[in-house]
């Protein structure tokens, strides 16, 4: 399978362990159980396989209203290469593309980790407390009070690394559940007061590294956020291979997706 169809596959795979498929024609909105915006998404149905234009108008309008029917704002996350002109069918029902990441990946063999400075410590969160700074940590990062992400007790089915610096919780990066070998590396964060200190470069490896070694992941994939992140991920080794799109519809807040 096409790398990218292989990471929209493994995606829609891991996502749906946890939230309710509302599924129509060559779309799938995925409903989690929390009301919060980031939470929720659509995807493409079949990664990898061609898909009807006729059918989107009507799909579309039935995610739209499962969504609305719960209050929730609709965002959607495609892989270009899984679904050529999927993204554009979708503008052209009014959606609109918010921006289009390159989408990096890495393997075990290519992983770069960097050196931990003297008082830098990295841990998995495996109790309550530690995930509560995680937690914290993602707050300050992203200026989302009251975030939270999920704990997981099978690193299979996704984990998060906390990063402090002289016993200070500093930053945060989470892996998604493993689906087909294939995790992603996300919620990447560091606090205010200890940013450009390379504390989300060492999130970003020790996160993609346990995804590895407990979670049984041979491929993580990420979006960079911006130009910066993307130079960083690239000297831990990760590398463009597909390129992704995120779109949302007109109305909601379309700068604060991440």
């Amino acid at each position: 399978m096409e790398i990218g169809a292989r990471i929209a596959a493994a995606q829609l795979a891991g996502l749906s362990r946890s939230k309710r498929q509302v599924v129509a024609g060559p779309l799938v909105g995925l409903l989690h159980e929390s009301d919060a915006w980031y939470l929720s998404s659509m995807l493409a149905a079949e990664p990898g396989k061609p898909f009807d234009p006729d059918e989107v108008p009507w799909a579309i309008a039935t995610v739209r209203q499962a969504f609305a029917a719960e209050g929730r704002w609709l965002s959607a996350e495609l892989v270009d290469e899984a679904n050529p002109g999927l993204a554009e069918a979708l503008e052209a029902q009014g959606m609109t593309v918010v921006s289009r990441p390159p989408l990096l990946v890495v393997e075990p063999a290519d992983l770069q980790l960097p050196e931990l400075a003297d008082g830098v410590t990295v841990e998995v969160t495996t109790t309550d407390e530690a995930h509560a700074e995680a937690n914290t940590v993602s707050a300050d990062a992203y200026d989302m009070p009251g975030a939270e992400f999920g704990r997981h007790g099978d690193p299979a089915d996704g984990g998060t690394v906390l990063v402090r610096v002289d016993g200070v919780a500093a930053a945060s990066a989470s892996w998604t559940a493993v689906a087909d070998a294939v995790t992603e590396v996300a919620g990447v964060g560091t606090i205010h007061t200890h940013r450009r200190r390379g504390l989300g470069a060492i999130a970003t490896a020790y996160a993609t590294h346990h995804a590895f070694t407990l979670a049984g992941a041979t491929l993580a994939w990420l979006t960079p956020g911006d130009d910066g992140a993307d130079r960083i991920y690239r000297r831990l080794g990760y590398a463009p291979k597909a390129t992704a799109v995120h779109l949302g519809d007109p109305g909601g807040h379309l700068t604060d997706l991440r």
